[in-house]
C-alpha cells in the first residue's frame, strides 16, 4: 500500500534538498576517530512544486520498513516506504524573500523525515526549516554514494553523550547556515543547491522546535545559544540523563527567551506538563521569559510526529496492533490534533520570529488544554 501525508495549507509551495555537513572539528562521540557527518534537509518556500522529494531516503526506508513490519505485524513490503513521496519538490527554485529558520530535531533513533507534515507545513507559511539527522543515534542516515551507518550506541549510560552530540549537532548545523547564507556551499560534496537558497536565510529570526530527546534538545540549544530566539518541546523529559533533573544545566539555568511545552496525555501517572514533569516545573519556574504548556489529553508520546496520521491511515488497509495505538497515539482523533498542531506551532513561531501575536486562551474543542 502506498503512503499518503496530508498537504501542507499554507499559501506557498514547498521544495527541499539535502546538505551532507562534515564537521572536521569534531571526533564522532558513537564512531571515535572519524569526523563528525550528518545528514540535514532544507525545506523552503517555493515558486513551484516539481519533482516530489522521497519521504525518506530509499536506503533508510528500506531499513526502517523492515523494523515498521515488524511493529505493525505485517509482512515485510505491506507498506510502501521506499516508494513513498512527500508535498515537497525536489530542488524546486526558491521563492525570493527573507525567511525566518527553524531547527527540527527528531526523537531517539526516529529519521528526520517522520516529523514531515508539521515541516511541511511550517514552510508553506514562510519558513525555512531545516531538519536534522543525529548519526549513529537515529536507526538510519543514508549518505551520498549509497552509504547507510546504521545505530551505534555505546554502552550504557549513553543519555548524556547523546544530549551532548545532539547539542554540537544543531550549534554546527547553525554555523554551516552562516556559511551557507555568505554565499558558500556546506555540502561536504558540493552537490548543486536550488539557486538563491542562501540568499533568503534571516539568521536574525531563528527558531528551534523538535520532538522527544529532540524537544529537549531545541529546549538546551535555546539555552545555550544566543541565536536561537523561540523554541518548543514536543513531550521531551528536560532532565533526560541526569538523576536529579535539578543537576541538568538548562533545568537550573532556565531562560529568559520563549518556549512552548507541548505535552502528551500521560507519562507515567498524570499529563505530561509542567504541574507533573519535574524536570519541565523547573525549568518553568527558573525562566523568566513567555512560556506557554499545551497538553494533548488524549494523545500519547508519536501524536506529535507523522505516526499521528500513518497510523490511521493504515487502519484502512489492515488491522493495526491495538497496543502500538495505545502507545503511540492514544485515542485522540487524528484530525482534531492535525489541526492543533498546524495552529499552535506556526502560531508560536509566528508571534516570537515575526511579531504576529496570537491569543493563547483560543482552544480548539477539548484536544487540548493550555497553561
Amino acid at each position: 500500500m502506498e503512503i499518503r501525508l496530508p498537504r501542507p495549507t499554507g499559501p506557498f509551495a514547498v521544495g527541499t534538498t539535502e546538505l551532507h555537513l562534515v564537521d572536521h572539528a569534531r571526533d564522532d562521540p558513537y564512531v571515535p576517530g572519524r569526523a563528525r557527518e550528518l545528514m540535514v534537509s532544507v525545506w523552503y518556500p517555493a515558486r513551484r512544486v516539481v519533482e516530489a522529494a522521497a519521504y525518506l531516503p530509499p536506503l533508510t526506508a528500506a531499513y526502517y520498513g523492515e523494523g515498521a513490519a515488524v511493529a505493525l505485524q505485517q509482512p515485510v513490503g505491506t507498506v510502501d516506504w521506499v516508494g513513498a513521496k512527500s508535498h515537497a519538490g525536489l530542488q524546486a527554485p526558491v521563492l525570493p524573500g527573507r525567511r525566518p529558520v527553524v531547527l527540527f530535531s527528531p526523537g531517539f533513533g526516529v529519521p528526520r523525515g517522520l516529523a514531515s507534515i508539521s515541516v511541511a507545513e511550517l514552510a508553506s507559511r514562510g519558513y525555512v526549516v531545516v531538519t536534522v539527522d543525529h548519526t549513529y543515534e537515529v536507526a538510519a542516515v543514508q549518505f551520498p554514494g549509497n552509504r547507510l551507518e546504521v545505530q551505534t550506541l555505546p554502552p550504557k549510560p549513553y543519555a548524556l553523550i547523546a544530549r551532548s552530540a545532539r547539542l554540537a549537532d544543531l550549534r554546527f548545523v547553525l554555523d554551516c547556515l552562516a556559511r551557507l547564507a555568505r554565499g558558500a556551499n556546506p555540502d561536504a560534496e558540493q552537490r548543486p543547491l536550488p539557486k538563491g537558497l542562501g540568499a533568503i536565510l534571516d539568521l536574525d529570526r531563528i527558531g528551534a522546535y523538535g520532538h522527544s530527546a529532540g524537544g529537549l534538545s531545541s529546549i538546551d540549544l535555546l539555552v545555550a545559544d544566543p541565536r536561537v530566539r523561540a523554541a518548543i518541546d514536543m513531550d521531551g523529559e528536560l532532565g533526560y540523563g541526569y538523576a536529579d533533573p535539578a543537576d541538568c544545566p538548562t533545568v537550573a539555568k532556565g531562560t529568559d527567551r520563549p518556549f512552548l511545552l507541548m505535552g502528551a496525555g500521560t507519562t507515567g501517572p498524570g499529563p505530561h506538563d509542567h504541574r507533573a514533569d519535574p524536570s519541565w516545573r523547573m525549568f518553568w519556574d527558573n525562566s523568566t521569559g513567555w512560556k506557554r504548556d499545551l497538553n494533548f489529553p488524549n494523545g500519547r508520546h508519536y501524536s506529535f510526529v507523522d505516526y499521528q496520521a500513518l497510523i490511521p491511515w493504515f487502519q484502512r488497509f489492515f488491522t493495526v496492533p491495538p497496543e502500538l495505538i495505545a502507545n503511540t497515539i492514544g485515542t485522540a482523533d487524528a484530525s482534531d490534533v492535525l489541526r492543533a498542531l498546524r495552529t499552535y506551532v506556526p502560531a508560536f513561531f509566528d508571534q516570537h520570529l515575526r511579531h504576529r501575536p496570537y491569543d493563547w486562551r483560543n482552544t480548539l474543542s477539548e484536544t487540548v488544554f493550555i497553561a
